[in-house]
């Protein structure tokens, strides 16, 4: 039903020919702006006519859609990947703090409309995209583990697989291990945009964390991987997800292993990633 891990080896690097990154910019009618977003496409895209499957992979909590090019502690990874994989890799740009929902509140916040409704289909329009679900994939990092998890969740039409690496499976700060300045200044941002009435504990869990769509994720046969460090200020959320997934029987990888939330522990993460996520991606 699940596989549990422990890892601490790392994968191999290898060498592979010149990926192409670019950076484009994608207005959002539903917000009224331009966005950034990195586009990777492996060498052979040049060459061919061949349609790839796509890897959305999302930042995390005052991050950008240029972390994952600039940030990682393996300079190229995201390159190096897209050539071993041969596929589109795209990193987006939200709001700090936005968790990639749509808020109830704020009408300049409507990140999950711009990932599902404005960029994926630029993305499907502009690029030689495999555009079905069973060619596309999302996963992240915290902030964008929480994003990966709720949008396949909410729309399992458009993925087959997703992943969640250090990821804000529930965002009631009680349940992390942060200060309480940090606390503060995160609930106060959640009450401006999802407003102050939303509940966070079982049974009745708040459609806008992870948590409170386990039934979702169950019913939609999703390919799921959660994987975090164990000296992660997020682990408690993690171990819930997991518990829940488990009293669900939902079919989950689910992997524990050394680190923090870092950028040593992320860089190390994603080959593991694609490795699961590769499994499933269709290419015709």
């Amino acid at each position: 039903m699940f596989r549990c891990f422990f890892l601490f080896a790392f994968l191999p690097i290898v060498a592979f020919g010149q990926a192409k990154t670019d950076t484009i910019q994608v207005f959002s009618p539903a917000m009224g702006k331009n966005l950034k977003a990195a586009v990777t496409t492996p060498s052979s895209y040049a060459a061919e006519s061949t349609r790839y499957p796509v890897l959305y992979l999302l930042h995390g909590g005052s991050g950008s859609f240029s972390d994952w090019h600039r940030k990682v502690t393996e300079p190229g990874l995201v390159g190096r990947l897209a050539e071993e994989y041969d596929m589109i890799i795209v990193t987006p740009s939200v709001g700090p703090s936005s968790y990639y929902y749509d808020s109830q509140m704020l009408d300049s916040v409507r990140y999950e409309t711009y990932i599902i409704n404005e960029l994926i289909p630029h993305i499907d329009k502009s690029f030689r995209t495999l555009a079905q679900k069973e060619s596309r994939a999302i996963t992240g990092l915290s902030m964008g583990g929480h994003g990966a998890i709720t949008l396949s969740a909410k729309h399992p039409e458009l993925f087959i697989a997703a992943g969640s690496m250090s990821g804000v499976m529930n965002i009631d700060t009680r349940l992390w291990k942060v200060n309480d300045d940090f606390r503060k200044l995160r609930q106060d941002g959640q009450k401006a945009m999802l407003g102050a009435d939303l509940t966070y504990d079982a049974p009745t869990f708040s459609t806008f964390t992870a948590v409170g769509l386990v039934s979702k994720i169950k019913a939609n046969g999703l390919a799921l991987i959660i994987d975090c460090g164990v000296d992660d200020f997020l682990i408690e959320t993690n171990r819930q997800m997991h518990r829940l997934l488990l009293e669900s029987e939902t079919p989950h990888d689910y992997i524990e292993r050394p680190g923090a939330h870092t950028w040593t522990y992320w860089t190390e993460a994603l080959p593991f990633h694609l490795l699961f996520i590769d499994k499933y991606l269709k290419r015709d």
